[in-house]
């Protein structure tokens, strides 16, 4: 299985496939130098195979990428951002608190 993540601004959502299937996306909202996480979702015949994680790694090292302040509302990358403390420090400090951080 090939597994690839990319960013559609058109859909303003990151998606992940398998191989050429659409298995899941995390919805966002850009604003100036800001991305709000929304929304995750992954199809029901692909969970259990760790896509949401690469999911959601991918769309965090692409916002740090770019400098962007993170404004995790989406409850999926929010958890992640929790197990993963090395990107915590994407949410801006003022927010933290607001997000459980």
């Amino acid at each position: 299985m090939d597994h690839r993540v990319t960013d559609n601004p058109e859909q303003s959502r990151f998606e992940i496939f398998d191989d050429d299937v659409l298995a899941g996306f995390a919805q966002y909202h850009r604003f100036e130098n800001e991305i709000a996480f929304i929304h995750t979702e992954i199809d029901p015949r692909f969970e259990g195979h760790g896509l949401a994680g690469t999911l959601a790694r991918t769309a965090l090292d692409a916002a740090r990428e770019e400098k962007l302040a993170v404004l995790p509302f989406c409850p999926f990358i929010r958890g992640w951002i929790s197990k993963h403390p090395e990107y915590v420090e994407l949410v801006p400090e003022g927010q933290r608190a607001r997000f459980g951080f």
